[in-house]
């Protein structure tokens, strides 16, 4: 098959896949009729987070949780001090003792966390995701409707700059595209994936799952906790934050590339080749059907097909922004250097360095 069809069949497929979500992929919605829930543990591991902390706090003391513990994980800011100034007397301050060997930094800070809470349902939630008003309710709500084990959110990416817009959409692109919600209920091991920003489980599942010590030396824990949690019978549930919760990963592209390139290698199983093709490939998905406007319908099909990726999945998460679209033709170049910093095989992130 000639390497313009190949593109174009490649595009149909993700846009059938995009379709698919836009019905079947739940939004969190508030819960008007929120009744009581379980003992509800919000736990936050923090790493010279006072850029962030402020609003996070704030909005966190907004949601009806029973206890919201913060792991301050070695910062060299004012990370603690602010955690100790908050009012509300549900926050408390852990001071988080040096990763073992072996041990990720943000995994050993999370298995800290569950030791300490108290709570029936565990909810992990980064330090720069922002919970508003309900978000907490509806996170039950959605987990509750999907009878699942253990169950996490997206939360809509906040870009503030043209680096991130080039980067950071990529993330809600390829989950809308690649997995169809309806497979979290198949047998097929390649659809459980979860999302450590927002990532909760009940105590049992947190258990029998081996939590965070289980995959100590997994920098992307998140979808190793999902595998595990398949393997043992568990129950996986999506779903995006919508309105309700929402995050800003990154400030600026440097920073984005940084962030992407750190997981990047392990998404990519550790295989140089399996980078260097799916860097190459993007290429030709995604720059080369401009460069060959002139070259056939096919190749223009599938330049326009690209465009109207992005349109889609930015409806879906409500992120709007639809001139994003235009960055599609140079997204691809722009993300080389993601694929050079996974080559590399180290990734350093908040001043720790991983192989």
């Amino acid at each position: 098959m000639s390497l313009d069809k190949l593109v174009l069949g490649f595009h149909a497929v993700k846009i059938a896949g995009i379709l698919a979500n836009l019905r079947q992929f739940p939004t969190l919605r508030p819960d008007p009729a929120a009744g009581p829930r379980p003992r509800t543990s919000l736990l936050v591991p923090a790493r010279d987070e006072e850029r962030n902390l402020p609003a996070t706090l704030a909005a966190l003391c907004a949601q009806p949780a029973d206890e919201i513990l913060v792991l301050d994980d070695g910062s060299a800011d004012g990370t603690a001090a602010l955690v100790r100034a908050c009012p509300d007397p549900r926050v408390a301050l852990h001071t988080g003792t040096p990763p073992p060997d072996g041990w990720i930094g943000k995994n050993w800070a999370c298995h800290q966390l569950a030791a300490a809470a108290t709570g029936e349902r565990l909810v992990f939630c980064d330090a720069d995701v922002t919970l508003r008003p309900g978000a907490l309710a509806a996170l039950h709500a959605e987990w509750d409707r999907q009878g699942a084990d253990v169950f996490s959110v997206f939360p809509r990416q906040v870009t503030g700059t043209l680096g991130e817009r080039l980067l950071v959409p990529l993330i809600d692109e390829t989950l809308l595209a690649f997995l169809p919600h309806a497979l979290l209920r198949a047998p097929v091991p390649a659809a459980a994936t979860a999302n450590g920003q927002v990532l909760a489980f009940t105590r049992a599942a947190y258990a029998a799952v081996g939590g965070h010590a289980a995959v100590a030396d997994q920098i992307v824990e998140d979808v190793a906790l999902a595998r595990r949690t398949r393997r043992c019978g568990l129950r996986l549930g999506l779903a995006l934050g919508g309105a309700l919760v929402g995050t800003r990963m990154y400030r600026g592209y440097r920073e984005a590339v940084r962030g992407v390139g750190k997981s990047l290698r392990a998404a990519h199983g550790h295989r140089d080749a399996a980078l260097a093709a799916t860097a190459a490939w993007h290429l030709a998905a995604y720059t080369l059907p401009w460069l060959r406007w002139d070259r056939g319908g096919a190749w223009r099909a599938a330049a326009l097909l690209g465009l109207a990726e992005r349109l889609l999945v930015n409806a879906k998460t409500g992120r709007g922004a639809y001139a994003e679209a235009a960055l599609v033709p140079v997204t691809a170049p722009a993300a080389l250097p993601v694929y050079a910093l996974a080559l590399r095989r180290t990734a350093r992130w908040k001043g720790r360095e991983y192989r």
